[in-house]
């Protein structure tokens, strides 16, 4: 019997590790706790579309059907995409449905200490142990009966966008218990079928916490149910450079972010001393393609009429993967009343009998619902599925740093384990892939990993790339944003692929990369 790989998700990092897993001959065994695959793309707004074109956001191996016309896929296309995916890779037959993990524990030979003082990943550098396995505990939602299966190795495809809610902590009697209205989580309104929600908003004042991508299409649903006679009012701490179209003055932003010569602007991580001159140099220009994009959004939405022109650039909302697309005719609903936007000086507010208190202000927005779109606490998602404390603190790492992953996949002190889809990009389908395609080869034994120590400097580096460019505190979204290529080089590097993937000087330098260029090894 081959070695089991246990799987905890079935959304689209789940489905890409499941096939990669069995394309090396492994047996691997995917655990849903819900009763389809899909994942975020399950449940959302009606409204909702994928957030990049879908040139970047499809599988290499399997293009969108010709049906699909659309540049931003809808919610059901993508659903239907990915179900014929499962279907054409033969995966459902690896999936449990309705069996939610409880907790997985280590069981190996060696006590903390001796694991700690590990040079090497697992004690020897090897994906699998023939001593050390995981447990993994599973509960059937249907029948609630447990059951423990024994693994060689575990890939963590929880993902950071669900189960979870962010709600922000509230002093006492000054939280939504203070409320006389109704308050719920984005989460709660996604659950709900499309009817269901579009009654829950109808005749209704309603207030949206959040000005991500799940707060702008929440927020023209209830335009769209109440127009200006009951506007909806979105409370928002931070003007983000949301995109209206992915095509700044008519080039396309992949060219801008998405080419080798765009990357020679960024320093980036484990560079030499040739790339980090040139970056210093080319600094001016990396200014001015920001500069570039921000005139285009500030041109197209009219940011400056509604003092909604971010502080920080948009070089940073990029490399924060904090880019979102603004729904058609959004800012056309502000200008006619329908949406409101109210800025919250701060991350405080309080909720009253009547609505929300905005810090500053000495009237409330009356409200009837409250709806926060304050987005998930992924860590602590990832976090809880570790039953031994030691374990749950080294997932997550120092709160000072992004995520303690090398390639951000493995952790060099957590043996026969794997995190995929976590960490985030501009198109994490594209990004996810490459991952489970790497980690399939490290299954297979085409490349080693280099110690403990090595890794861990490694994530130090990209902590430091993560720091220069992201927005804020955004950097602990570990995001890869603006370094797609660079990313995607230390995987082919690993293992013995060309990164160079384009017929030509010029093109290679110029030309947007995308997942149809690594189609083939």
């Amino acid at each position: 019997m081959g070695k089991q790989v246990a799987i905890i998700g079935a959304g689209i990092s789940g489905l890409l590790a499941c096939k990669y897993t069995l394309s090396k001959g492994f047996q691997p065994i995917v655990f849903e706790a819900s009763s389809s695959i899909g994942g975020v793309w399950t449940k959302t707004v009606e409204t909702t579309r994928i957030q990049s074109p879908k040139d970047y956001y499809q599988f290499s191996d399997f293009p969108w059907p010709s049906s699909v016309t659309e540049g931003f896929p809808t919610q059901n296309q993508v659903l239907d995409y990915v179900k014929s995916y499962a279907q054409h890779f033969d995966l459902l037959k690896h999936i449990k449905f309705n069996t939610k993990v409880c907790g997985i524990e280590y069981e190996g030979p060696s006590s903390e200490d001796e694991m700690q003082a590990w040079s090497l990943w697992g004690g020897n550098g090897e994906p699998f142990s023939s001593e050390g396995k995981w447990k993994v505990v599973a509960e059937d939602k249907h029948s609630l009966s447990t059951e423990i299966h024994l693994v060689d190795f575990v890939i963590l495809c929880l993902g950071r966008f669900s189960d979870v809610p962010n709600i922000p902590d509230f002093h006492p009697n000054m939280g939504p218990e203070a409320f006389h209205g109704e308050v719920i989580h984005s989460m709660n309104y996604a659950d709900m079928d499309y009817i269901s929600a579009a009654n829950l908003v109808k005749g209704k004042q309603v207030t949206v916490v959040g000005f991500q991508k799940f707060a702008m299409d929440i927020a023209m649903e209830c335009s769209n149910a109440n127009g200006v006679e009951l506007p909806c009012t979105v409370i928002y701490k931070t003007e983000h450079w949301n995109l209206p179209d992915y095509l700044p003055w008519g080039l396309p932003l992949a060219y801008l972010y998405f080419s080798r010569f765009s990357e020679l602007l960024v320093h980036k991580p484990g560079e030499g001393l040739l790339l980090n001159l040139l970056a210093t140099i080319l600094s001016p220009l990396r200014w001015a393609f920001s500069k570039f994009v921000e005139s285009h959004v500030n041109k197209k939405l009219g940011l400056a009429k509604y003092g909604m022109v971010p502080k920080h650039s948009f070089l940073q909302e990029i490399s924060s993967c904090m880019i979102a697309t603004v729904p058609e005719k959004f800012f056309d609903r502000v200008q006619e009343g329908s949406i409101i936007l109210k800025k919250s000086p701060s991350s405080t507010f309080s909720f009253c009998q009547e609505g929300i208190l905005v810090e500053g202000e000495s009237s409330p927005v009356k409200t009837d619902l409250v709806i926060m779109a304050t987005g998930f606490r992924g860590e602590k998602k990832l976090k809880d599925v570790f039953v031994t404390p030691t374990f749950q603190d080294r997932i997550v790492g120092s709160p000072e740093t992004i995520l303690p992953l090398y390639r951000e996949c493995i952790h060099g002190r957590i043996p026969q384990l794997a995190v995929i889809g976590f960490s985030e990009s501009i198109s994490n389908l594209f990004t996810s892939e490459m991952r489970c395609r790497w980690l399939s080869e490290l299954f297979a034994g085409t490349f080693k990993l280099p110690s403990i120590k090595e890794m861990e400097k490694d994530v130090e580096k990209w902590d430091k790339y993560a720091k220069q460019y992201a927005s804020g505190q955004y950097y602990r979204r570990s995001c890869i944003g603006a370094l797609h290529l660079w990313y995607n080089d230390q995987l082919c590097k690993d293992m013995g692929w060309n990164h160079k993937r384009k017929k030509g000087v010029f093109a290679e330098l110029f030309e947007p990369y995308g997942p149809m260029d690594y189609a083939t090894s």
